[in-house]
């Protein structure tokens, strides 16, 4: 079983850095690229790019919460609700099929 995760491909934990803007500060946020491919999908199925939904998010957590106290975690929960959810781009095309 370990070889499942063992074996997968070394890009997909690589560690990929972004500057955007939050609520209009700059910042950079660092994220394994399969986050970062997931975020680049839920974006796309909202019509937003990935900084402002990234900022979009940040916004909404804000008014919700406050500052959060480790965004990028936050970045990884959002995509593992996502998955959990169904709503990732396989299970819309199974859906529309």
């Amino acid at each position: 079983m370990c070889r499942i995760f063992a074996g997968q491909d070394p890009d997909r934990y690589a560690l990929e850095t972004r500057r955007m803007r939050l609520n209009g500060q700059s910042t950079s946020i660092r994220l394994e690229n399969s986050f970062w491919g997931i975020l680049d999908e839920i974006a796309a199925s909202e019509g937003l790019s990935t900084p402002a939904f990234v900022s979009r998010l940040h916004s909404e957590v804000l008014e919700l919460r406050g500052e959060p106290k480790n965004f990028t975690s936050l970045l990884r929960c959002t995509c593992l609700i996502h998955r959990e959810s169904g709503l990732d781009a396989d299970s819309r095309q199974i859906a529309a099929e």
